[in-house]
């Protein structure tokens, strides 16, 4: 909804923002799920939709737009998250209490691929910030905070790595 407090769109507009704010690396949003999210905005009177035909433009889009309610219901939520702390699930947090129930070595190649895949993350994330310039003071903060997160993730499963290395070099 806050894409929509922005400014008005439709909703392949919302996939391409989406995109290309990287917004896919710390939230769950699937391009399947934006119209039923849409729908269920509208049933809440939170967005409005108005068709818009657009000549020689392909078929008519449905362009949304907040309601005074979607506004107030954005900025409360807005406030509620920005003072709102929340607990870990990272699946890798499961792997380690579950360590003792699988090899050395086996744990130390899957978490040197997790380590791979953490840098190909940082990798993609970085050039999506730099192809987008000048970038808005808060999407610059989003960016800002994926990659320092995976940044520091990565220096601490590196450092999981060299101790369990270690470890196995005593075996």
């Amino acid at each position: 909804m806050s894409l929509i407090v922005e400014k008005p769109c439709h909703g392949w507009e919302i996939e391409q923002i989406i995109e290309e704010r990287g917004m896919r690396d710390w939230t769950a949003l699937g391009f399947s799920s934006i119209y039923y999210l849409l729908q269920k905005l509208e049933k809440k009177n939170l967005i409005i939709s108005r068709t818009e035909v657009t000549p020689g433009r392909g078929p008519a889009r449905k362009i949304y737009q907040v309601t005074s309610a979607g506004k107030e219901t954005c900025r409360e939520q807005t406030l509620t998250a920005l003072q709102t702390t929340h607990r870990f699930q990272a699946p890798i947090l499961m792997g380690l209490a579950n360590l003792p129930h699988v090899s050395l070595a086996e744990a130390l190649v899957r978490l040197k691929q997790y380590c791979r895949e953490l840098d190909e993350r940082l990798s993609n994330i970085k050039a999506k910030r730099t192809v987008q310039r000048p970038l808005a003071f808060h999407v610059e903060a989003l960016f800002d905070y994926s990659i320092t997160t995976l940044t520091a993730e990565k220096k601490w499963v590196k450092k999981i790595i060299e101790k369990m290395e270690v470890k196995n070099d005593e075996s």
